[in-house]
């Protein structure tokens, strides 16, 4: 794939004999000027930055060079971009600022020439050629590993299909522009590297991160990844496949990374998932791919920081224990999130613990003394309540790492998305509302969160409003309100949001929209994708 923005492709440590790597893919090609020089690979280094390009911006740490050329780490970085593009495109989330590319997301305006969308696309190739990289020079030294890498690519492409439906695929480095692959062709090939793979990696395991293992994917990450592709396999290739959805789900919940059910003090188990010392707590058990964050060695702007900072401003932490002194005050909720935990749009103007109490849901952290409820101007901090979910304190009263950058990790993955894609499944099996087996999964994230308010059974508009109450700001929304129709198309009419569209009561938005555009750089500068940008861009 063209990876010409791509600087480093081995992390510093990769090669035993330094070696200097520009952006474009033929610099993957190591054979030494001079022919006595010994080249010896760092397997194990480069292994690792298939990892690490999901939670670090470059190999020199946040304030360092960036791997992708002509961005910074802040308009690249993976979970930062993977949040913009799922949740301040949806009900969730809106952002005050005005940087380019801010605005357009809010108002579901975006087009091939997104700066952001460019960097989230050159980051997951970014990821794709590592994997590539490795593939290529490190077959059958460890299977194990091997077969996590093949998991991380199809991962990254699993993004891109989410994404940017159509996309250039290669599975090997090469100076080469690759060709475009159908959408439903890529479903089909990340289904068959899952299964190939599944069997090789790590078996599944309830790990701290302090044992060996900690951050690995291990054969839950790619049940659940096969689980999360058949949910909305009918997206993808116009087929449904619900049984397998269900089947894959079940298989993370009958296995160890059980759900976390025990708070600590006033914090609650849900918080725990959260916070700065989420990787020693015991909340860990539930993450099945963590992405390790330490304010000190492992520093980035796009990662857990960005999740906290970016939605917090300092007058919101009442009892000073928000763990880091970054107050970025930008992203905060629509009212349309808000009214799911308060259906009569009631919600108190309150602090995150009051708030809580109030909607009988300790998922329910927000903010809202001082803030109105309707975002009634996009670029104003206090229009919209605010939203404490992400913060760095530490449940057992430790002190951060940093008083900048944060330790919590980032589960990328947690077993809690099994149990609402089983539900899922499980009422659209059962013409649209659970049997007393799926009734079971959503009563178990109601009463780990405290809500008594369990239903004989739920349909699937409450499923996807359970959804949003378990996983906001955890980039899964704009994929959700496809699925169910209600971000662009036909019924995109059905359910509006502050802000939908570009207009401040909301409107319909198109179909096309339901994909981004494939950036205008990769299209001009890849004769095999003149003709395939994406309909409507």
């Amino acid at each position: 794939m063209n990876s010409r923005y791509i600087k480093h492709i081995v992390p510093a440590a990769a090669l035993l004999l330094t070696v200097g790597l520009n952006s474009c893919t033929k610099d993957l090609d190591v054979t030494p000027i001079d022919p006595s020089t010994t080249m010896t690979v760092d397997e194990v280094g480069l292994y690792t930055k298939c990892y690490a390009n999901m939670a670090l911006a470059g190999n020199t740490g946040a304030d360092g060079d960036c791997d992708i050329d002509r961005l910074d780490g802040g308009t690249t970085g993976f979970v930062r971009q993977l949040w913009n593009a799922n949740e301040l495109t949806t009900d969730e989330a809106i952002c005050a600022w005005g940087d380019p590319g801010i605005p357009q997301f809010n108002f579901n305006q975006y087009d091939a020439s997104h700066p952001m969308l460019e960097g989230f696309y050159y980051r997951l190739y970014g990821g794709i050629n590592y994997c590539n990289h490795y593939l290529d020079v490190c077959k059958g030294i460890d299977a194990t590993r091997e077969a996590e890498v093949r998991f991380l690519r199809a991962l990254y492409y699993y993004h891109l299909m989410d994404c940017y439906g159509n996309v250039p695929f290669s599975t090997a480095v090469s100076t080469e522009s690759p060709m475009p692959i159908e959408r439903a062709k890529l479903f089909e090939w990340i289904e068959t590297e899952l299964k190939e793979v599944v069997g090789s990696m790590l078996t599944p395991a309830a790990r701290k991160s302090s044992d060996n293992g900690y951050g690995r994917a291990d054969q839950d990450a790619a049940n659940l990844l096969l689980a999360r592709m058949y949910l909305n396999a009918q997206v993808y290739t116009g087929t449904a496949r619900w049984e397998e959805a269900k089947t894959y789900a079940e298989k993370v919940i009958s296995g160890p990374h059980k759900l976390w059910t025990t708070g600590v003090g006033k914090w609650s188990a849900y918080q725990m998932l959260f916070m700065g010392d989420n990787g020693e707590s015991g909340a860990s058990q539930e993450a099945i791919l963590p992405l390790y964050q330490d304010g000190v060695t492992t520093t980035s702007w796009g990662t857990s920081l960005f999740l906290m900072a970016s939605c917090w401003k300092a007058d919101m932490d009442t009892d000073k224990d928000y763990g880091t002194d970054q107050y970025w005050a930008g992203n905060r909720a629509r009212s349309q999130f808000i009214a799911k935990f308060f259906p009569n749009n009631d919600a108190p103007k309150a602090n995150i613990s009051d708030m809580a109490k109030a909607a009988g849901d300790d998922r329910a952290l927000f903010f809202g003394k001082g803030r109105d409820l309707v975002v009634e101007k996009a670029t104003e901090y206090t229009s919209g309540y605010a939203v404490g979910k992400f913060r760095n304190t530490y449940s057992n009263g430790g002190n951060p790492h940093n008083s900048k950058f944060v330790d919590t990790d980032y589960f990328l993955m947690r077993s809690a998305e099994a149990y609402l894609i089983a539900a899922e499944a499980d009422a659209r099996l059962n013409g649209g509302k659970t049997t007393a087996v799926g009734k079971g999964y959503i009563d178990a994230l109601r009463q780990r969160a405290n809500n008594n308010d369990l239903k004989d059974s739920y349909t699937l508009d409450q499923i996807l409003d359970e959804r949003a109450r378990e996983l906001y700001h955890e980039g899964f929304r704009r994929t959700d309100l496809i699925r169910y129709g209600y971000y662009g198309g036909d019924k995109s009419g059905e359910y509006l949001w502050d802000w939908k569209g570009g207009i401040k009561n909301g409107q319909a938005i198109a179909a096309y929209l339901n994909v981004f555009a494939i950036p205008a750089e990769d299209v001009n500068s890849n004769p095999n994708l003149k003709g395939h940008q994406n309909p409507g861009y």
